[in-house]
């Protein structure tokens, strides 16, 4: 257990922390199970000083916590001390365990005389339960410099058992031209390359205080997708630019800066912890028999795009039968998933498409190169296992557009008579792309060249999904506008799955 287990020996020697707040980039929880949780702090009295340790000195600091069963803390059922080191950004993850199945418990940290926000947080139903139901919301893309966190005020005050990020919790690109009209610290105008700039840019983004508040009130499942480390970056390989990062080498070097940041700033369980460029990001967490979250890792295993990315009609290298994007262990990991689930729901938490885009409404198959669209071979595979492994409902949740599709998952897209074996419900951004509009004309393109798509909506927001054993539920809540704060929130669509009737349908 990160901070109560291997720093344990630490603690006597570990300094107390005075002087001001140190909780202003706030609290998390994560990754619930039946009978425990991750809770996650960093102690960052400076949030933005230069060089990124958030003010602290370079020294361990003794963090206390303290989980309840109350919101007053009256009855305090477990305590103790994690160190926060300035290896890891004097940030802890202390991993909390035998609580009790299905329960919400509150949690705070304290150190220095300085007491931390209270936050909220859920165990999953126990393996063998079968619970009435799971209701939880997605969510993806919140660029700094597109516009404001309205989405989290409104996400914040929903009834949820859980909150899924799909990724680009943040964007690797300086922010001093911004659609808040703002003026930016010059610090923040570069893009992220090194440590102490990926902290930063995590500052910033958690000095938002609707991001802070939706974290303390839920526990979040969190993933990435490509702009934590760099746009598009595929394994081993940067984005095609001008770049240092171009050397193998040194991006190596940017994506072991990218991770170690990532963790330093999220609620990971120890089994997260990066080992210099890699991290174990796919995972399968449980709610009861209910559903399966299956989350995947879609940027550490892939091969380079095909075609150099983009768009294509006529790239024949996105067919070829042994490209992956999920790599060959982590498609053995998913698909043996598969067979040893005894959930009614398995829910894919997946960065890409992974039904097909087709962007011409006529004959031709014009498709982006980035998502599934560009590894068919990967898609084909999974949609077949699931089917003769004898999933009974599989739904793709999706972020990664900045647009909402309801769709219909096909076998295999090149033939159209293939069956649908799977729905897939894409989330839009929070901010990325500004403000939006219902539809536009990309949107009328893709409706029209897309018979699989049932729904499309170009605004901000998340997603809220209530499930049962009768059927899966997807609200599309969105907001007019995040150039100012203070938007509205409203349900633009809502679209079902009936259990064991693969396929979205309009509510």
């Amino acid at each position: 257990m990160l901070g109560t287990g291997a720093f344990t020996e630490n603690i006597a020697s570990a300094a107390r922390l005075k002087g001001a707040n140190p909780f202003t980039l706030g609290i998390a929880s994560g990754d619930p199970t039946h009978d425990g949780v991750v809770l996650w702090t960093r102690l960052a009295p400076d949030p933005f000083a230069a060089d990124g340790a958030g003010g602290m000195e370079p020294k361990a600091v003794r963090v206390e916590y303290e989980v309840a069963t109350d919101d007053r803390f009256r009855k305090i059922i477990r305590h103790g001390r994690a160190v926060a080191t300035p290896e890891l950004g004097h940030s802890v993850h202390p991993e909390i365990n035998g609580l009790a199945p299905d329960r919400e418990y509150f949690y705070r940290f304290r150190t220095g005389g300085e007491i931390s926000p209270v936050g909220r947080t859920k165990t999953t139903p126990p393996p063998s339960s079968s619970p009435k139901e799971l209701n939880f919301a997605f969510a993806s893309c919140q660029a700094w410099q597109d516009g404001y966190y309205n989405a989290y005020a409104h996400m914040a005050e929903e009834d949820l058992d859980l909150v899924v990020h799909l990724g680009d919790y943040l964007y690797e690109s300086g922010v001093a031209n911004n659609k808040r009209g703002v003026t930016v610290d010059p610090k923040f105008a570069t893009e992220t390359f090194d440590l102490a700039r990926y902290r930063l840019q995590y500052a910033l983004y958690k000095s938002e205080a609707p991001l802070r508040e939706a974290h303390a009130r839920f526990p979040w499942i969190v993933t990435i997708d490509d702009h934590e480390v760099e746009n598009n970056w595929a394994g081993d390989l940067s984005q095609a630019d001008n770049e240092p990062d171009q050397d193998p080498e040194v991006f190596k070097q940017r994506r072991a800066a990218a991770f170690q940041a990532l963790y330093e700033n999220q609620p990971f369980r120890h089994a997260q912890l990066p080992s210099g460029p890699d991290i174990r990001l796919h995972r399968r967490l449980r709610y009861g028999k209910l559903a399966d979250f299956t989350i995947l890792d879609t940027r550490q295993y892939r091969d380079d795009q095909p075609c150099g990315d983009g768009s294509s009609a006529d790239c024949t290298d996105r067919l070829d039968p042994n490209r992956t994007l999920l790599g060959e262990e982590q498609f053995n990991w998913l698909v043996d998933g598969f067979s040893s689930s005894r959930a009614q729901w398995q829910a894919i938490g997946n960065q890409v498409a992974m039904g097909q885009t087709d962007q011409d409404p006529g004959p031709e198959t014009l498709v982006f190169l980035d998502p599934w669209d560009g590894y068919v071979a990967d898609r084909n595979k999974v949609l077949a296992a699931a089917v003769d492994r004898d999933v009974r409902n599989l739904v793709v949740i999706t972020g990664d557009r900045h647009q909402n599709y309801a769709w219909d998952l096909k076998k295999d897209y090149a033939d159209p008579d293939s069956p649908t074996v799977g729905s897939e419900f894409v989330g839009t951004s929070i901010t990325s792309g500004g403000d939006g509009a219902d539809i536009d004309d990309g949107g009328r393109t893709f409706l029209a060249a897309n018979p699989h798509m049932k729904f499309f909506n170009n605004q901000r927001g998340y997603v809220r999904v209530n499930v049962n054993k009768d059927r899966w539920r997807s609200d599309f809540r969105v907001v007019p506008y995040v150039t100012r704060e203070g938007a509205p929130v409203s349900t633009r669509a809502s679209y079902v799955v009936e259990d064991g009737v693969p396929g979205v349908q309009e509510a």
